[in-house]
């Protein structure tokens, strides 16, 4: 057999082209509400389910191909991926302070605030520190520093007549009157201990920025020397900065402290959101809006 010379690889990836590309489909996804969840510039499972359900319900179908979608969202939205933003004091001021994994400890606290100026700033605008990191390699994260970050500043929507919670998609939609999807969001839906509870419910309410009345008994991983608590406010809280209360019992649709892993945990039973999401759901139900949970 006569030896075959070495395979030549192809060219080198991009890897800036890569992260930029990726970036930009992030931010003007999250921009026309069918949200990526948090942007962090990496492909993942959270960005395609976003584009296929951009697909779906702009463009008519499944089948259609990546390039297509930018092109489609580029069209619609023109605007720079990037803003410039000037940090403020607020933004720096604190407290800042870690935020214990036991509930007890949590309960011990005044606030669940943030544990660094850069875990606000980033959730400012629906990034992961990482990425503002990358962004800004110089920064020194101090009041009236200009900083680049993701622009996404979202167009106002009112009005959802329903909320759809899909458990084969991982998702929470907002439908207007006529059934089409104003806005999609992923999300983490209950667990094998607590699965969602399939059905028509209605939404009781929204509570922002509320206190979370820690039960042990409803927590699989409770310690026991764990007992009732209430922990404060704040976006470390369990439930993040919103809670919208479902007519199940026990049941709501509500923030996170931990943007990153939406859609990639399960939850205690309830449904999980990034914060900026919860809060536009938020903005878009009222008192007896239908919540319909559902298989697919």
């Amino acid at each position: 057999m006569v030896a075959q010379p070495p395979s030549r690889p192809g060219p080198p990836r991009n890897a800036d082209a890569d992260f930029e590309r990726v970036l930009r489909r992030q931010v003007l996804l999250d921009r026309a509400h069918f949200s990526p969840g948090e942007l962090d510039g990496r492909a993942g499972s959270s960005l395609a389910s976003a584009a296929r359900a951009y697909a779906r319900e702009r463009m008519g179908g499944l089948n259609v191909d990546e390039a297509a979608i930018a092109d489609m969202l580029a069209s619609n939205d023109p605007a720079p991926v990037l803003t410039t933003y000037t940090i403020t004091q607020a933004d720096v001021k604190g407290p800042f302070e870690p935020i214990p994994a036991d509930m007890m400890k949590q309960a011990e606290l005044k606030a669940l605030g943030y544990a660094s100026a850069i875990e606000g700033i980033a959730e400012k605008f629906h990034a992961s520190p990482t990425l503002l990191k990358r962004l800004n390699p110089q920064a020194k994260w101090v009041a009236e520093e200009e900083i680049s970050v993701p622009n996404v500043s979202r167009s106002t929507i009112t009005g959802a007549a329903k909320v759809v919670v899909s458990k084969a998609d991982q998702s929470v939609m907002a439908l207007d009157s006529a059934g089409a999807v104003m806005a999609r969001y992923p999300a983490t839906l209950g667990s094998e201990r607590d699965p969602l509870p399939l059905g028509e419910w209605k939404i009781n309410g929204v509570s922002r920025n509320p206190p979370f009345n820690y039960n042990p008994d409803l927590f699989g991983d409770a310690k026991p020397r764990h007992s009732k608590a209430v922990l404060p406010p704040g976006p470390n809280n369990p439930v993040g900065v919103v809670w919208i209360d479902l007519s199940k019992e026990n049941m709501g649709i509500h923030g996170t402290p931990e943007p990153s892993i939406i859609g990639k945990r399960q939850s205690h039973g309830c449904i999980r959101l990034t914060n900026w999401d919860a809060s536009e759901l938020a903005d878009l139900v009222k008192p007896g809006t239908p919540a319909s949970l559902v298989e697919r």
